[in-house]
């Protein structure tokens, strides 16, 4: 079992609908962070708009791939907030474990 050790958790008012969002990169904007986009962190909790929503901003958070990512890879965020292999963005944190495709929860590790 993948565990999360979370060193900061804080909260940004939710501006979408992230009622199926949990364990994907969040925006500072309150929203699903962008490709290749700086994200706050993680999203600890589904959250409806308007709501407090909690994100991981600091620690070892589950997030899902958004493709195949090896341990060890520097990781950006897609479109989607999935964890992709960094090319030209944004790096949001390193595998800590490695995935054979898109959405699977692997442990990242926060920058």
């Amino acid at each position: 079992m993948k565990t999360e050790q979370p060193i900061l958790i804080t909260s940004i008012t939710a501006a979408a609908d992230l009622s199926a969002s949990k364990n994907l990169l969040i925006g500072f904007d309150g929203d699903i962070c962008g490709a290749a986009a700086k994200c706050l962190g993680v999203l600890n909790a589904n959250t409806n708009s308007g709501e407090e929503a909690p994100v991981t901003a600091q620690g070892i958070a589950l997030v899902y791939s958004g493709e195949a990512v090896a341990v060890g890879a520097d990781l950006e965020s897609d479109a989607s907030g999935k964890a992709v292999n960094y090319t030209a963005g944004v790096i949001v944190g390193y595998a800590l474990d490695a995935a054979s495709g898109a959405d699977e929860l692997i442990r990242v590790l926060l920058t």
